[in-house]
């Protein structure tokens, strides 16, 4: 019960952190040590528990794929997502220094330990690390494409978003704003489906859907292979995906946005960034920032002290 308390908390703190463009809920898993398990059990949602569930084997298929682990972190990420996550939103919105500032202390603060993860630190693994943080570097400065309705660029969106929430530093919405559908998949579709447009709604969401499926199951299955063959390597480059991403939530810059209109209201999103800067100390609310940057350092510090102190952790038994 202890176990499944301290999960339902990383689920938590998985959907908050999708709200914030450049964090991913994958970063949150892997500095909270879920990631891989989290993996493994994404990887066994195929057609052999697609049979033990037709066969009315519901015990070994929830067994098979560590079902009380994902519906601990589910239910977190839900209640999360109605909850925390719409106060983050606002807190966004009204006072992002200090949102941006307290995840990049948080995210900062977790990358030795993600350091440490790496066995040993060979030439493939720093180029792995090299290589992941060029990859989330770039996302900062990349123009967004023109919008494609094509159904294939569509099942492309729904692959590529779906990974990116998976990968760590990566973040979805952020990818599908510079894929150039943003506005068409999560404004105009779920605009058209609250108003009873059912056919052009599904016209773009079903090929979405198609691709975010094949997706996770296609990314589980790469990525639980990297975990097992190329252990140090795609630990490394999922540690430089993660370095990579404090560009994009360093808390002094100024960010580029676009108006949608969505169920009549608008809203503001996000689109890229530009003009790094460093803080102005002169400032008040600069140090309100730094202390709220040193929150989240702090938060990581007593985590990772509360892990040292406790039993197994997220192995496959706990």
């Amino acid at each position: 019960m202890r176990d499944d308390s301290f999960r339902f908390l990383k689920g938590f703190a998985m959907g908050a952190a999708n709200v914030i463009p450049g964090v991913s809920g994958g970063t949150i898993a892997f500095i909270t040590g879920i990631y891989e398990r989290l993996i493994d059990a994404l990887k066994r949602i195929d057609l052999t528990t697609i049979r033990m569930v037709l066969d009315f084997r519901l015990k070994d298929a929830w067994e098979r794929i560590d079902g009380r682990f994902l519906t601990a972190l589910g239910l977190g990420v839900v209640v999360s997502i109605l909850s925390l996550a719409r106060f983050l939103k606002w807190g966004f919105e009204h006072h992002s220094v200090l949102v941006w500032a307290f995840f990049f202390g948080l995210i900062a603060a977790s990358l030795p330990a993600v350091g440490k993860l790496v066995r040993r630190w060979s030439r493939g693994a720093l180029g792995a690390l090299v290589l992941g943080a060029g990859v989330a570097l770039s996302m900062a400065f990349l123009t967004p494409a023109s919008e494609n309705d094509h159904p294939f660029y569509l099942i492309v969106c729904g692959v590529v978003a779906t990974c990116s929430m998976i990968i760590p530093g990566l973040s979805g919405s952020f990818v599908l704003l510079l894929m150039g559908n943003y506005k068409l998949i999560m404004i105009e579709a779920v605009n058209a489906l609250s108003s009873g447009e059912l056919g052009e709604a599904l016209r773009i969401l079903v090929p979405v859907g198609i691709g975010g499926v094949v997706g996770v199951v296609a990314l589980a299955r790469v990525l639980s292979w990297l975990f097992s063959t190329w252990h140090d390597i795609a630990v490394a480059l999922i540690a430089g995906f993660i370095a990579g991403s404090l560009v994009i939530i360093w808390p002094w810059k100024d960010t580029l946005t676009e108006t949608f209109v969505r169920k009549g209201e608008e809203k503001e999103k996000i689109i890229g960034f530009e003009h790094w800067h460093m803080p102005d100390f002169g400032v008040g609310a600069t140090w309100s920032a730094l202390g709220v940057m040193m929150g989240g350092v702090v938060l990581i510090v007593l985590l990772e002290v509360f892990a040292a102190r406790s039993s197994p952790g997220e192995g496959k038994d706990a």
